[in-house]
C-alpha cells in the first residue's frame, strides 16, 4: 500500500468549474438482475420508474452498457478491479476474491477518500451468511453487509467490526436506503470526499417478496410481453414479471429518497451518481425461463447505465462500455490516477466532453456457464451488433438496430458472410488483448484449481470449501 498511496498522491487534479475545490464525492447504486429494457425511459410499456426516468434525463444514458460475464460474482469482480474474468480467474459464482487484487475501495481511500459499502457484497467466498473481517472488505471502511442474502424481508448483515448477525428490518432495500441516507447526512459537511456503495440484492428473485403496494401495481394479466417470448409460457412469464416490476418499482423509490437527500444536503452539486446492475434476466426471453441469466442475449448481457456528473451534459449514447471500463472511467472523473493493473478503458475525457463518442467493440463471455443447455462462449457488442461464438464457431449475430429483440440469427446467413467476419476479427483481437484462447471450461477450472459442486458452480453450502484464485493474484503495486 505504500508504494500505491506514492502513486496515487503524485497525480494532480485540477477541481473543474461547478466543483467544490477538491474531488467529487461518487454514489454508486448497483442492483442485481435488472436488466436494460425494464425501465419507463427505456420503453417499457409496463413498469413504473418515474425517479430513475427523471435520474436518466439528467444524465449520460448508455444503451449499450455490458455485463463482462453476466453473473453476479464475476460481473462484481470485474468492478471492483477493472479486470476480466480470464485475468482474476473469477469466473464463477461464491470464489473468493483475494486481497492481493487492487480494487476500488482501496483505490479512492488511498487517493483521500472515505469508503462505506451498504448491502449485497457477494466477493468473499466464505459463506453467504459469513462475517467478513475488514481484512477482506478490499478498502471499504463503513460497512453494514452480506455476503448474500434475498430473504428480502428478513435479509442479514454484519456492522462494523462486530461478528453479530444483525436483521434489517421490514423490506431490506428500504432500510438500506434509509442508511445510506444517514450516511449522507453525516458526511455533508466533512472535509473529505466520500465513495458510497449501495448494492440491492433486488429485483433478482424471488420476485414474491415486494412489498404489497408494489405488487398491487402490477396485475399479470394486464402486462405486454416482448414478441420473443413464446406464447406457450407467457402466463408463467406474466406471473414473474409482475413480482420483478413490483421490485423495480420498490428500489426506484429508494432512488428518488437519495437523490432528495443529496439535494437536501448540498451534496448533489459535488457528487457524481452511478446507477447501474451485475446483469440482466431472461424472463422467458427466447424461450428460457424466468429467474435465468448467463446467457449472452440482450436480456441477461445488457444493463442499465446511468452516470450523471454536475460537470457533463446530459445525452443518450451509443458506445458501448464494458464493465472493467467502469473502474477506470470513475477514476478518470474523480482524478486519480488508474492503476497499471486495471484493463478497462478510461473514458473520462470523452464523457466530460459531450461528443457522440468512439466506436468501439466490448467483450462479454461465459468461461465456465452453469446454466443448464448452455455453452461456454466468447462475445462483442459493437454499437450496433452483437457477436457471439462458441466452441465450435460462430454461434449468434445480430443487427440490434433493425432486429431489437434478437428474433433473427445471421450467423448462417450467407449474405452476412462479410459481416459476421469482419466481427470475428475484432472478437479475436478483444481477446488477444487479455491473453484468452478461449479454451473448454475444464482447461480454466484445471488452470486454476476449481471443484465445482454438481450444479456446476463453486458450493456455497454451509462449510464448504473455499476457493480462490489466490495462489494467482495479482499483487498490488
Amino acid at each position: 500500500m505504500k508504494h500505491l498511496l506514492t502513486w496515487i498522491m503524485g497525480f494532480t487534479w485540477l477541481a473543474p468549474a461547478g466543483l467544490a475545490a477538491g474531488k467529487p464525492n461518487i454514489v454508486f447504486v448497483l442492483t442485481d438482475q435488472w436488466r436494460a429494457a425494464a425501465f419507463g425511459f427505456a420503453g417499457d410499456p409496463n413498469v413504473k420508474t418515474p425517479q430513475l426516468d427523471t435520474l436518466a434525463a439528467q444524465s449520460v444514458r448508455f444503451t449499450n452498457a455490458v455485463s463482462v460475464c453476466p453473473v453476479c460474482t464475476p460481473y462484481r469482480a470485474a468492478l471492483m478491479t477493472g479486470r476480466f474474468p480470464t485475468s482474476t480467474g473469477m469466473f464463477l459464482n461464491d470464489l473468493y476474491l483475494p486481497e492481493e487484487e487492487l480494487c476500488m475501495g482501496e483505490i479512492f481511500k488511498a487517493a483521500g477518500y472515505d469508503t462505506a459499502y451498504i448491502g449485497k457484497w457477494h466477493l468473499d467466498g466464505h459463506g453467504r451468511s459469513s462475517y467478513i473481517p475488514p481484512a477482506r472488505r478490499q478498502g471499504f471502511d463503513y460497512w453494514k453487509v452480506a455476503e448474500c442474502d434475498h430473504n428480502y424481508q428478513h435479509s442479514h448483515y454484519y456492522a462494523g467490526t462486530s461478528a453479530t448477525q444483525l436483521f434489517w428490518p421490514g423490506y431490506d432495500a428500504f432500510a438500506q436506503s434509509a442508511d445510506a441516507q444517514q450516511y449522507l447526512r453525516g458526511h455533508a459537511s466533512s472535509d473529505k470526499p466520500f465513495l458510497l456503495f449501495l448494492a440491492f440484492g433486488q429485483p433478482h428473485f424471488p420476485h414474491d417478496t415486494a412489498p404489497a403496494g408494489f405488487r398491487a401495481m402490477y396485475a399479470p394479466e394486464q402486462l405486454t410481453l416482448a414478441p420473443n417470448v413464446p406464447a406457450a409460457s407467457a402466463a408463467a412469464v406474466r406471473q414473474e414479471l409482475a413480482g420483478y416490476y413490483a421490485h423495480c418499482s420498490a428500489l426506484d423509490q429508494c432512488i428518488g429518497e437519495l437523490l432528495a437527500t443529496l439535494k437536501e444536503t448540498g451534496l448533489a452539486d459535488h457528487t457524481i451518481v452511478v446507477f447501474t446492475s451485475d446483469h440482466g434476466e431472461m424472463m422467458g426471453a427466447h424461450g428460457i425461463s424466468p429467474q435465468m441469466k448467463q446467457w449472452p442475449y440482450d436480456e441477461a448481457v445488457l444493463v442499465p447505465f446511468l452516470l450523471h456528473d454536475p460537470r457533463t451534459p446530459a445525452r443518450t449514447v451509443n458506445t458501448p462500455l464494458g464493465t472493467p471500463d467502469i473502474l477506470p472511467t470513475l477514476l478518470g472523473l474523480a482524478g486519480v490516477a488508474v492503476p497499471p493493473t486495471v484493463e478497462g478503458e478510461d473514458l473520462s475525457a470523452w464523457v466530460t466532453s459531450g461528443g457522440p463518442g468512439p466506436e468501439r467493440a466490448v467483450l462479454t463471455m461465459s468461461v465456465s456457464p452453469f446454466i443448464p443447455r448452455l455453452e461456454e462462449y466468447r462475445g462483442i457488442r459493437t454499437s450496433r451488433h452483437s457477436y457471439v461464438r462458441n466452441l465450435a464457431g460462430a454461434w449468434l449475430l445480430f443487427d440490434n438496430a433493425s432486429d431489437p429483440y434478437q428474433l433473427h440469427n445471421l450467423a448462417e446467413v450467407p449474405a452476412h458472410a462479410g459481416l459476421r467476419q469482419e466481427l470475428d476479427t475484432r472478437l479475436q483481437a478483444e481477446l488477444k488483448k487479455i491473453g484468452d484462447e478461449f479454451q473448454p471450461r475444464q482447461f480454466y477450472l484445471d488452470r486454476w484449481g476449481y471443484s465445482v459442486a454438481r450444479q456446476g458452480s463453486i458450493s456455497y453450502a454451509p462449510n464448504a470449501k473455499v476457493q480462490s484464485p489466490r495462489p494467482h493474484a495479482t499483487p498490488k503495486p
